[in-house]
């Protein structure tokens, strides 16, 4: 094989898994998911970055804009960008009826369709975390980033609840493609820090959580999750034709609620992460 043909082939391949992992966060409701569960990441990741009147901030897997809108809400001029457009019209919507203007932009987390420096602030609230390709989508956000420019993260831990929850759907999702590496790696502050490297200073990594008081018992968040959150239907979907499988993966995530629930509610640990590019 040449090596254009190589290359050729790697092309499809790269636009099959993103065209899979546009579709799955199609599925459902992942804007509920943000709104109703989480909607506090996105304004504190907002100010943890010190977005401020007239700057230039990008938001990247934005989804529907649980930390653009925030943004857009104080001054700045905001572009959204999300690999999946249906998360980006519902975006739209909510940010006219909040009153926010913002652009919203499909893109590529790994391939940025924007020019080197261009962006005051560069953040990502439990998005970026999702692009397989870790290095790639890491060294995009320095490169839009400008020299002394923030770049801000929220990301699930590997300890945490949710990361814990794609460790239990692990055996039962479909094989990961050759490259992407796990999500919750980017909640792990060497990881992150090893990603970015020493194109960035002030590098500030933050764990936190944040409480989920929407399930009362194990099988409400199962139910709720299986209904709404992309990757658990994909994942469900996978394994419909064994019957045996989804039991098993039903009574995985039980016990995973179960362990965490505690008066009716659940710790979220996240991973916020603060950066700079140094100045020029």
């Amino acid at each position: 094989m040449t090596e254009a043909s190589e290359a050729g082939e790697a092309g499809r391949a790269d636009h099959a898994l993103k065209a899979k992992h546009r579709a799955m966060w199609a599925l459902g409701d992942y804007p509920a998911v943000a709104s109703q569960l989480i909607p506090e990441l996105g304004i504190e990741l907002v100010r943890a970055c010190g977005v401020r009147e007239g700057e230039r901030v990008l938001d990247v897997a934005a989804g529907s804009g649980n930390a653009a809108v925030p943004a857009a809400l104080l001054g700045a001029e905001v572009v959204a960008s999300d690999l999946t457009p249906e998360l980006l019209e519902v975006g739209r919507r909510s940010a006219e009826a909040r009153g926010a203007r913002l652009e919203w932009r499909e893109a590529d987390a790994e391939a940025l369709p924007f020019a080197d420096s261009e962006f005051d602030t560069v953040m990502s609230c439990v998005g970026v975390m999702f692009a397989p390709h870790h290095q790639q989508a890491a060294d995009e956000l320095v490169r839009v980033c400008r020299p002394g420019g923030t770049i801000g993260l929220v990301n699930w831990t590997p300890e945490g609840y949710i990361g814990q929850m794609f460790a239990a759907m692990r055996p039962y999702a479909p094989p990961p493609p050759p490259g992407a590496r796990p999500a919750p790696l980017w909640g792990d502050p060497e990881h992150v820090r090893s990603l970015l490297g020493d194109r960035v200073t002030d590098f500030d990594p933050r764990r936190r959580s944040v409480r989920v008081d929407r399930f009362g018992r194990p099988e409400e968040f199962r139910e709720y999750f299986k209904t709404s959150y992309g990757p658990t239907i994909a994942t469900y979907r996978f394994i419909a034709e064994d019957p045996e499988r989804v039991a098993a993966l039903d009574a995985a995530l039980d016990d995973l609620a179960a362990r965490h629930l505690d008066g009716g509610a659940m710790d979220w640990e996240y991973l916020l992460v603060t950066a700079h590019r140094p100045a020029a």
